[in-house]
């Protein structure tokens, strides 16, 4: 007797962007649906029928054509309301999102979705609040989690690797070019706060879930927003004021599971060029010892390893700090992080439970980023609030 095949089909409405292309459907939904999709603990077999959703006609179609996908189409109120779909994924506009979602959940999709949800807190909380009504399996994009880096700096956290841990800092960014003389490596929205751009809009809302998952709650923050580049050239060629911030440094108090106070610091700018090892990396320390974790390495450095330096600046330094750390082995295979949670969501979605990261924890994100911005523009530290549907 052979087992079950079930098919989703996923509408994906805004592929033609660069994270929609490239990390939703080209690492994630295509690798899935030609493996002949994956297999669940009882045997049955999942597969995916992606179905493009844009704007462009042009592109779409180019899209599909070139990916053989049967199926594409400019309509996305039809296509949210086609019996026929399953999910409905949004990697659109942030300014267009909530109402996309809150279309897609009230006509009884399951939703998967980049961050972040809404442009408002009061705006992401009624949409997880619609979620929950609606009963379907809402997932947001939590891909950091996902990366080996991470894996492994979380392992050494539920290892009891660090001991009590004292603080975590993170460093993010890479140089975005103004868009003159090179074209900019980014969409000119992500500039305008008027199409919801902003770095601390951008990247709070992962930073929320990279603290929450990595150390614990996020109980204060204290942010320094900054627009460094005045003004860039959009995609046209045509000069623009840079309306939103491109960078935000943050100081953020957490609290562990345990109750341990944690201090973190996140350092996110758009005009900064990188000397690390990768476009990311977060460093743990802990009384019994530390690791530095990017996208995919991970080091880490024990208490009786640790060298014991001497400040001495009238000596050239002998010693190279960066070799006295270990690496930390993966000890898995570890997938594209995109496609790890895609398949982790769609197990959900035929369980028909709930995903577990969801709107709420997407709300939380969006209550960071909006007062990391008060506290920037106020000049204070601010707590933050327990969110209740």
């Amino acid at each position: 007797m052979g087992f079950e095949t079930k098919t989703i089909r996923i509408a994906m409405n805004g592929i033609t962007g660069r994270m929609g292309y490239r990390q939703h459907l080209l690492r994630s939904i295509l690798p899935i649906r030609d493996a002949g999709g994956f297999t669940l603990e009882d045997g049955t077999r999942v597969q995916v029928e992606p179905i493009l959703v844009g704007r462009s006609e042009a592109k779409i179609r180019e899209l599909a054509e070139k990916h053989k996908v049967s199926e594409w189409t400019t309509d996305l109120d039809a296509v949210i309301n086609d019996p026929t779909v399953d999910v409905v994924f949004d990697a659109s506009m942030t300014s267009l999102r909530a109402a996309t979602l809150k279309k897609a959940m009230q006509a009884g999709k399951h939703i998967f979705t980049e961050k972040p949800t809404a442009e408002s807190l009061e705006e992401a909380i009624e949409l997880a609040r619609i979620g929950k009504q609606a009963g379907v399996t809402a997932g947001v994009v939590h891909d950091k989690l996902y990366l080996p880096g991470l894996v492994k700096l979380r392992r050494l956290v539920d290892e009891g690797f660090f001991g009590r841990i004292l603080s975590i800092r993170g460093e993010f960014g890479y140089w975005v070019f103004e868009g003159d003389i090179q074209a900019a490596q980014r969409p000119s929205w992500n500039y305008r706060k008027e199409d919801g751009g902003g770095m601390t809009t951008d990247m709070f809302c992962h930073w929320n879930y990279v603290l929450e998952g990595i150390i614990g709650k996020v109980k204060s923050v204290n942010a320094k927003t900054a627009t460094h580049i005045p003004a860039r050239w959009d995609e046209a060629g045509k000069e623009y004021k840079a309306t939103a911030d491109d960078a935000s440094y943050g100081i953020f108090e957490l609290e562990t599971p345990g109750g341990d106070d944690v201090i973190g610091q996140i350092n996110s700018s758009w005009a900064v060029r990188v000397y690390r090892d990768e476009l990311v990396e977060f460093q743990v320390d802990g009384t019994h010892g530390s690791a530095v974790a990017g996208l995919n390495k991970c080091v880490a450095q024990q208490r009786a390893h640790t060298p014991k330096p001497v400040w001495n600046p009238d000596l050239p330094v002998t010693e190279s700090f960066r070799d006295q750390w270990q690496e930390v082995p993966a000890n898995a295979e570890l997938d594209n992080g995109f496609k790890l949670q895609w398949e982790e969501f769609l197990r959900d979605v035929v369980a028909g439970r709930e995903h577990r990261f969801g709107l709420l924890s997407a709300a939380r994100g969006v209550q960071l980023a909006e007062l990391g911005l008060q506290s920037s523009a106020e000049r204070r530290t601010l707590d933050i609030p327990e969110i209740t549907l």
